[in-house]
Protein backbone atom coordinates (compact mmCIF):
# COMPACT_ATOMS: atom_id res chain seq x y z
CA UNK A 1 0.00 0.00 0.00
CA UNK A 2 1.43 3.38 -1.00
CA UNK A 3 1.83 5.59 2.05
CA UNK A 4 1.64 8.69 -0.15
CA UNK A 5 -2.12 8.30 -0.30
CA UNK A 6 -2.28 9.32 3.36
CA UNK A 7 -2.53 13.05 2.95
CA UNK A 8 -1.97 13.79 6.63
CA UNK A 9 1.72 12.76 6.51
CA UNK A 10 3.84 15.59 7.99
CA UNK A 11 0.98 18.05 7.45
CA UNK A 12 0.49 18.81 11.15
CA UNK A 13 2.71 19.46 14.14
CA UNK A 14 2.49 19.55 17.92
CA UNK A 15 3.55 23.08 18.79
CA UNK A 16 2.62 23.39 22.47
CA UNK A 17 2.80 21.10 25.51
CA UNK A 18 1.66 21.57 29.09
CA UNK A 19 1.30 19.57 32.29
CA UNK A 20 0.37 20.04 35.92
CA UNK A 21 2.10 18.57 38.92
CA UNK A 22 1.59 14.80 39.19
CA UNK A 23 0.50 13.79 42.69
CA UNK A 24 -1.45 11.35 44.84
CA UNK A 25 -3.79 14.05 46.13
CA UNK A 26 -4.15 17.23 44.12
CA UNK A 27 -6.73 18.89 46.36
CA UNK A 28 -8.08 20.48 43.20
CA UNK A 29 -10.92 20.05 40.76
CA UNK A 30 -10.26 18.20 37.54
CA UNK A 31 -11.46 21.27 35.63
CA UNK A 32 -8.83 23.50 37.23
CA UNK A 33 -6.07 21.05 36.29
CA UNK A 34 -7.33 20.77 32.71
CA UNK A 35 -7.33 24.56 32.51
CA UNK A 36 -3.78 24.81 33.90
CA UNK A 37 -2.37 22.25 31.48
CA UNK A 38 -4.31 23.79 28.59
CA UNK A 39 -3.10 27.31 29.30
CA UNK A 40 0.48 26.05 29.62
CA UNK A 41 0.27 24.29 26.24
CA UNK A 42 -1.26 27.35 24.56
CA UNK A 43 1.43 29.64 25.98
CA UNK A 44 4.16 27.17 25.00
CA UNK A 45 2.85 27.39 21.43
CA UNK A 46 3.06 31.17 21.49
CA UNK A 47 -0.71 31.42 21.11
CA UNK A 48 -3.61 32.93 23.04
CA UNK A 49 -6.78 31.12 24.14
CA UNK A 50 -8.74 32.96 21.47
CA UNK A 51 -6.49 31.35 18.84
CA UNK A 52 -7.81 27.87 19.76
CA UNK A 53 -10.81 26.85 17.64
CA UNK A 54 -10.87 23.10 18.29
CA UNK A 55 -10.68 20.77 21.29
CA UNK A 56 -10.42 16.98 21.63
CA UNK A 57 -10.79 15.00 24.85
CA UNK A 58 -10.98 11.42 26.09
CA UNK A 59 -14.38 9.82 26.52
CA UNK A 60 -13.33 9.19 30.14
CA UNK A 61 -12.67 12.87 30.77
CA UNK A 62 -15.23 14.57 33.00
CA UNK A 63 -14.12 17.99 31.72
CA UNK A 64 -16.24 18.37 28.60
CA UNK A 65 -15.45 20.52 25.57
CA UNK A 66 -17.84 23.25 26.68
CA UNK A 67 -16.28 23.18 30.16
CA UNK A 68 -12.75 23.76 28.88
CA UNK A 69 -14.11 26.31 26.42
CA UNK A 70 -15.69 28.23 29.29
CA UNK A 71 -12.70 28.11 31.63
CA UNK A 72 -10.20 29.11 28.96
CA UNK A 73 -12.41 31.58 27.11
CA UNK A 74 -12.33 29.76 23.77
CA UNK A 75 -14.72 32.17 22.09
CA UNK A 76 -14.17 30.86 18.58
CA UNK A 77 -14.66 27.12 19.11
CA UNK A 78 -15.57 25.48 15.78
CA UNK A 79 -14.68 21.83 16.32
CA UNK A 80 -14.80 19.36 19.19
CA UNK A 81 -14.09 15.66 19.28
CA UNK A 82 -14.11 12.74 21.70
CA UNK A 83 -12.02 9.57 21.50
CA UNK A 84 -11.70 6.48 23.67
CA UNK A 85 -11.72 4.16 25.37
CA UNK A 86 -9.47 5.30 28.22
CA UNK A 87 -5.82 4.41 27.54
CA UNK A 88 -6.48 3.54 23.90
CA UNK A 89 -7.39 7.15 23.16
CA UNK A 90 -4.36 9.53 23.43
CA UNK A 91 -2.87 8.98 19.98
CA UNK A 92 -6.36 8.71 18.50
CA UNK A 93 -7.10 12.11 20.04
CA UNK A 94 -4.15 13.54 18.13
CA UNK A 95 -5.53 11.79 15.05
CA UNK A 96 -8.84 13.62 15.44
CA UNK A 97 -7.02 16.92 15.78
CA UNK A 98 -5.03 16.19 12.62
CA UNK A 99 -8.19 15.22 10.74
CA UNK A 100 -9.92 18.43 11.79
CA UNK A 101 -7.00 20.56 10.65
CA UNK A 102 -6.40 18.76 7.35
CA UNK A 103 -10.12 18.90 6.51
CA UNK A 104 -10.31 22.61 7.29
CA UNK A 105 -12.63 22.29 10.28
CA UNK A 106 -10.13 23.85 12.70
CA UNK A 107 -6.77 25.62 12.71
CA UNK A 108 -5.38 25.20 16.25
CA UNK A 109 -6.65 22.26 18.31
CA UNK A 110 -6.17 21.73 22.04
CA UNK A 111 -5.99 18.06 23.09
CA UNK A 112 -6.17 17.36 26.83
CA UNK A 113 -6.66 14.74 29.54
CA UNK A 114 -7.27 15.55 33.22
CA UNK A 115 -8.12 13.27 36.12
CA UNK A 116 -7.91 12.78 39.86
CA UNK A 117 -6.89 9.18 39.34
CA UNK A 118 -5.72 8.61 42.90
CA UNK A 119 -7.80 10.87 45.14
CA UNK A 120 -10.92 10.60 42.98
CA UNK A 121 -11.99 7.87 40.57
CA UNK A 122 -9.53 4.97 40.83
CA UNK A 123 -9.73 2.81 37.72
CA UNK A 124 -8.55 -0.42 39.34
CA UNK A 125 -11.05 -0.22 42.19
CA UNK A 126 -14.21 -2.34 42.14
CA UNK A 127 -17.48 -0.58 41.45
CA UNK A 128 -20.91 -1.36 42.85
CA UNK A 129 -21.77 -3.55 39.85
CA UNK A 130 -18.47 -5.42 40.23
CA UNK A 131 -18.99 -5.97 43.92
CA UNK A 132 -22.45 -7.34 43.21
CA UNK A 133 -20.99 -9.90 40.82
CA UNK A 134 -22.87 -8.27 37.96
CA UNK A 135 -26.21 -9.21 39.46
CA UNK A 136 -27.69 -5.78 38.83
CA UNK A 137 -27.17 -6.03 35.09
CA UNK A 138 -27.07 -9.09 32.87
CA UNK A 139 -26.58 -8.34 29.19
CA UNK A 140 -26.77 -5.02 27.44
CA UNK A 141 -24.57 -3.18 29.92
CA UNK A 142 -22.36 -1.85 27.16
CA UNK A 143 -19.02 -3.10 28.46
CA UNK A 144 -19.86 -6.85 28.47
CA UNK A 145 -18.03 -6.91 31.82
CA UNK A 146 -21.12 -8.46 33.41
CA UNK A 147 -20.31 -11.75 31.70
CA UNK A 148 -16.89 -11.90 33.37
CA UNK A 149 -17.50 -10.38 36.80
CA UNK A 150 -19.30 -13.39 38.33
CA UNK A 151 -16.18 -15.47 37.68
CA UNK A 152 -13.87 -13.10 39.50
CA UNK A 153 -12.52 -11.13 36.52
CA UNK A 154 -12.95 -7.70 38.07
CA UNK A 155 -9.89 -5.56 37.28
CA UNK A 156 -7.65 -4.96 34.25
CA UNK A 157 -4.62 -6.28 36.14
CA UNK A 158 -6.20 -9.73 36.25
CA UNK A 159 -6.54 -9.81 32.48
CA UNK A 160 -2.98 -8.64 31.93
CA UNK A 161 -1.76 -11.23 34.42
CA UNK A 162 -3.27 -13.89 32.17
CA UNK A 163 -1.48 -12.40 29.17
CA UNK A 164 1.79 -12.40 31.11
CA UNK A 165 1.37 -16.04 32.17
CA UNK A 166 0.53 -17.08 28.61
CA UNK A 167 3.66 -15.35 27.31
CA UNK A 168 5.75 -17.09 29.97
CA UNK A 169 4.33 -20.48 28.99
CA UNK A 170 4.71 -19.95 25.25
CA UNK A 171 8.07 -18.19 25.12
CA UNK A 172 9.91 -18.77 28.39
CA UNK A 173 9.57 -15.16 29.56
CA UNK A 174 10.41 -14.70 33.25
CA UNK A 175 9.52 -12.37 36.09
CA UNK A 176 13.09 -11.15 35.89
CA UNK A 177 12.36 -9.91 32.36
CA UNK A 178 9.41 -7.92 33.70
CA UNK A 179 11.69 -6.60 36.45
CA UNK A 180 14.08 -5.31 33.78
CA UNK A 181 11.26 -3.30 32.19
CA UNK A 182 10.14 -1.84 35.52
CA UNK A 183 13.70 -0.97 36.56
CA UNK A 184 14.60 0.63 33.23
CA UNK A 185 11.56 2.88 33.30
CA UNK A 186 12.12 3.73 36.97
CA UNK A 187 15.64 4.95 36.17
CA UNK A 188 14.17 7.38 33.66
CA UNK A 189 11.82 8.69 36.35
CA UNK A 190 14.70 9.07 38.79
CA UNK A 191 16.21 11.60 36.36
CA UNK A 192 12.91 13.49 35.98
CA UNK A 193 12.16 15.90 38.87
CA UNK A 194 8.49 16.05 37.85
CA UNK A 195 8.00 12.26 38.10
CA UNK A 196 6.11 10.83 41.06
CA UNK A 197 8.92 8.30 41.54
CA UNK A 198 11.77 10.80 41.06
CA UNK A 199 13.17 10.15 44.52
CA UNK A 200 12.49 6.42 44.67
CA UNK A 201 15.13 4.20 43.05
CA UNK A 202 14.27 0.54 42.49
CA UNK A 203 16.63 -2.43 42.64
CA UNK A 204 15.93 -5.88 41.29
CA UNK A 205 15.54 -7.07 44.88
CA UNK A 206 13.00 -4.29 45.49
CA UNK A 207 10.99 -5.48 42.50
CA UNK A 208 10.93 -9.12 43.58
CA UNK A 209 10.10 -8.17 47.17
CA UNK A 210 7.03 -6.17 46.13
CA UNK A 211 3.73 -7.86 46.87
CA UNK A 212 1.99 -10.08 44.35
CA UNK A 213 -1.29 -8.59 43.15
CA UNK A 214 -2.38 -10.80 40.25
CA UNK A 215 0.08 -13.64 39.73
CA UNK A 216 2.56 -13.21 38.05
CA UNK A 217 2.19 -9.41 38.24
CA UNK A 218 3.57 -7.67 41.31
CA UNK A 219 3.07 -4.17 42.65
CA UNK A 220 5.86 -2.72 40.51
CA UNK A 221 4.39 -4.29 37.37
CA UNK A 222 1.43 -1.91 37.79
CA UNK A 223 1.15 1.70 36.70
CA UNK A 224 0.71 4.54 39.16
CA UNK A 225 -2.55 6.15 40.22
CA UNK A 226 -2.17 9.87 39.58
CA UNK A 227 -3.90 13.21 39.96
CA UNK A 228 -2.91 15.55 37.15
CA UNK A 229 -3.42 16.77 33.61
CA UNK A 230 -1.57 17.07 30.30
CA UNK A 231 -2.39 19.01 27.15
CA UNK A 232 -0.92 19.67 23.71
CA UNK A 233 -1.71 22.05 20.85
CA UNK A 234 -1.82 20.71 17.29
CA UNK A 235 -1.70 22.95 14.22
CA UNK A 236 -0.68 22.73 10.57
CA UNK A 237 2.99 22.36 9.68
CA UNK A 238 2.74 25.65 7.80
CA UNK A 239 1.48 27.56 10.85
CA UNK A 240 4.00 25.73 13.06
CA UNK A 241 6.79 27.62 11.29
CA UNK A 242 5.58 30.80 13.04
CA UNK A 243 5.59 29.31 16.56
CA UNK A 244 8.51 29.72 18.99
CA UNK A 245 9.34 26.05 19.65
CA UNK A 246 11.28 23.55 17.51
CA UNK A 247 8.81 21.92 15.13
CA UNK A 248 7.72 18.36 15.95
CA UNK A 249 5.75 16.93 13.04
CA UNK A 250 3.08 14.25 13.21
CA UNK A 251 4.55 11.92 10.62
CA UNK A 252 1.60 9.51 10.79
CA UNK A 253 -1.16 8.45 13.18
CA UNK A 254 -3.34 5.34 13.18
CA UNK A 255 -6.07 3.67 15.21
CA UNK A 256 -7.68 0.27 14.87
CA UNK A 257 -8.50 -3.18 16.19
CA UNK A 258 -7.88 -6.83 15.43
CA UNK A 259 -9.69 -8.06 12.26
CA UNK A 260 -12.43 -9.80 14.24
CA UNK A 261 -12.83 -7.37 17.11
CA UNK A 262 -14.69 -8.07 20.32
CA UNK A 263 -17.24 -5.79 21.91
CA UNK A 264 -16.77 -4.34 25.36
CA UNK A 265 -13.82 -2.57 26.93
CA UNK A 266 -11.17 -5.02 28.16
CA UNK A 267 -12.18 -8.49 29.30
CA UNK A 268 -13.73 -9.77 26.01
CA UNK A 269 -10.18 -9.84 24.57
CA UNK A 270 -9.84 -13.14 26.44
CA UNK A 271 -12.26 -14.70 23.95
CA UNK A 272 -9.88 -14.41 20.98
CA UNK A 273 -8.43 -17.61 19.52
CA UNK A 274 -5.06 -16.39 20.80
CA UNK A 275 -4.88 -13.91 23.64
CA UNK A 276 -1.40 -13.02 22.43
CA UNK A 277 -3.02 -11.33 19.42
CA UNK A 278 -3.45 -7.62 20.17
CA UNK A 279 -4.54 -4.69 17.99
CA UNK A 280 -1.06 -3.17 18.36
CA UNK A 281 0.26 -5.52 15.67
CA UNK A 282 -2.30 -4.40 13.10
CA UNK A 283 -2.10 -0.73 14.07
CA UNK A 284 1.70 -0.89 13.93
CA UNK A 285 1.73 -2.38 10.44
CA UNK A 286 -0.67 0.31 9.22
CA UNK A 287 1.26 3.07 11.00
CA UNK A 288 4.52 2.16 9.29
CA UNK A 289 2.77 2.06 5.92
CA UNK A 290 1.33 5.49 6.49
CA UNK A 291 4.64 6.87 7.75
CA UNK A 292 6.73 5.33 4.98
CA UNK A 293 9.29 4.12 7.51
CA UNK A 294 9.75 0.96 9.55
CA UNK A 295 10.70 -0.22 13.05
CA UNK A 296 14.41 0.14 12.29
CA UNK A 297 13.88 3.87 11.78
CA UNK A 298 12.54 4.48 15.30
CA UNK A 299 15.08 6.30 17.49
CA UNK A 300 13.09 6.43 20.74
CA UNK A 301 9.70 5.15 21.87
CA UNK A 302 7.10 6.16 24.45
CA UNK A 303 5.26 2.86 24.95
CA UNK A 304 2.00 2.72 26.86
CA UNK A 305 2.87 0.97 30.11
CA UNK A 306 -0.21 0.35 32.21
CA UNK A 307 1.63 -2.89 33.12
CA UNK A 308 5.11 -4.18 32.37
CA UNK A 309 3.63 -6.96 30.23
CA UNK A 310 1.97 -4.31 28.05
CA UNK A 311 5.41 -2.95 27.20
CA UNK A 312 6.73 -6.42 26.41
CA UNK A 313 3.87 -7.24 24.05
CA UNK A 314 4.16 -3.93 22.22
CA UNK A 315 7.91 -4.29 21.72
CA UNK A 316 6.97 -7.34 19.66
CA UNK A 317 3.80 -5.99 18.06
CA UNK A 318 5.49 -2.84 16.76
CA UNK A 319 8.36 -4.87 15.32
CA UNK A 320 11.02 -3.56 17.68
CA UNK A 321 12.01 -7.17 18.41
CA UNK A 322 10.88 -10.60 17.12
CA UNK A 323 7.72 -12.33 18.39
CA UNK A 324 8.43 -14.10 21.67
CA UNK A 325 11.68 -12.21 22.27
CA UNK A 326 10.25 -9.23 24.18
CA UNK A 327 11.42 -10.40 27.59
CA UNK A 328 14.95 -11.22 26.52
CA UNK A 329 15.11 -8.01 24.46
CA UNK A 330 14.23 -5.92 27.51
CA UNK A 331 16.66 -7.79 29.77
CA UNK A 332 19.48 -7.31 27.25
CA UNK A 333 19.47 -3.54 27.84
CA UNK A 334 18.01 -2.81 24.41
CA UNK A 335 15.34 -0.51 25.89
CA UNK A 336 17.73 1.39 28.14
CA UNK A 337 19.05 4.83 27.29
CA UNK A 338 22.07 3.53 25.37
CA UNK A 339 20.21 0.58 23.90
CA UNK A 340 18.68 -0.10 20.52
CA UNK A 341 15.36 1.63 21.28
CA UNK A 342 15.27 3.67 24.51
CA UNK A 343 11.74 3.79 25.91
CA UNK A 344 9.62 5.92 28.25
CA UNK A 345 12.31 8.49 28.82
CA UNK A 346 10.38 10.46 31.47
CA UNK A 347 9.24 7.42 33.47
CA UNK A 348 5.98 6.53 31.74
CA UNK A 349 2.79 5.36 33.41
CA UNK A 350 4.81 3.09 35.67
CA UNK A 351 6.96 5.75 37.31
CA UNK A 352 6.25 9.30 36.05
CA UNK A 353 2.47 9.45 36.33
CA UNK A 354 -0.65 7.89 34.90
CA UNK A 355 -2.47 10.45 32.76
CA UNK A 356 -3.85 7.72 30.51
CA UNK A 357 -0.84 8.06 28.21
CA UNK A 358 -1.08 11.80 27.46
CA UNK A 359 2.20 12.23 29.34
CA UNK A 360 3.81 9.92 26.76
CA UNK A 361 2.88 12.40 24.02
CA UNK A 362 4.21 15.34 26.02
CA UNK A 363 7.49 13.48 26.59
CA UNK A 364 7.71 12.49 22.92
CA UNK A 365 7.63 16.18 22.00
CA UNK A 366 10.15 17.09 24.69
CA UNK A 367 12.46 14.37 23.47
CA UNK A 368 12.43 15.57 19.86
CA UNK A 369 12.89 19.17 20.99
CA UNK A 370 16.02 18.03 22.83
CA UNK A 371 14.53 19.00 26.20
CA UNK A 372 13.87 15.65 27.84
CA UNK A 373 15.39 15.02 31.26
CA UNK A 374 16.93 11.93 29.61
CA UNK A 375 17.71 13.01 26.05
CA UNK A 376 18.50 10.44 23.38
CA UNK A 377 21.35 11.93 21.34
CA UNK A 378 20.41 12.60 17.74
CA UNK A 379 16.82 11.33 18.07
CA UNK A 380 14.75 12.32 15.05
CA UNK A 381 11.81 9.89 15.26
CA UNK A 382 9.65 8.89 18.21
CA UNK A 383 7.03 6.14 18.31
CA UNK A 384 4.18 6.86 20.75
CA UNK A 385 1.65 4.14 21.53
CA UNK A 386 -1.63 3.94 23.40
CA UNK A 387 -3.29 1.23 25.47
CA UNK A 388 -4.80 -2.07 24.38
CA UNK A 389 -6.14 -4.79 24.23
CA UNK A 390 -9.54 -4.20 22.56
CA UNK A 391 -8.71 -1.12 20.47
CA UNK A 392 -5.59 1.01 20.25
CA UNK A 393 -3.89 3.91 18.51
CA UNK A 394 -0.32 5.01 17.82
CA UNK A 395 1.66 7.68 16.04
CA UNK A 396 5.14 8.57 14.89
CA UNK A 397 6.54 12.02 15.63
CA UNK A 398 9.59 13.40 13.86
CA UNK A 399 11.78 16.46 13.83
CA UNK A 400 11.26 18.89 10.97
Amino acid sequence: MDGQQYTHRDMCAIVGIGATEFSRRSGRSVASMAAEAGLAAIADAGLRPEDIDGVVRSDYDTVHHNDIGHWLGLAGLKFWGISGTAGSSPCAMIGQAVAAIVSGQATNVLVYRALNGRSGLRYGKGTAIQQSGGARYVGGNGTLDEFFLPYGMMAPGQLYAMLARRHMIDYGTTSDDLASIAMTIRRRANANPAAMMAQKPMSRDDYHASRMIADPLRLFDYCLETDGACAVVVTSAERAADTPQPIVLVRAVTQGAVPEMQGGKVFPALMRPSIMETPSKYVGDELYRRAGIGPADIDVAQIYDCFTITVLLQLEDYGLCPRGEGGRFASSGAIDIEGQVPINTAGGNLSEGYIHGMNHIVEGVRQLRGRSTTPVPGAETCLVTSGAPTLTSAMILRTA
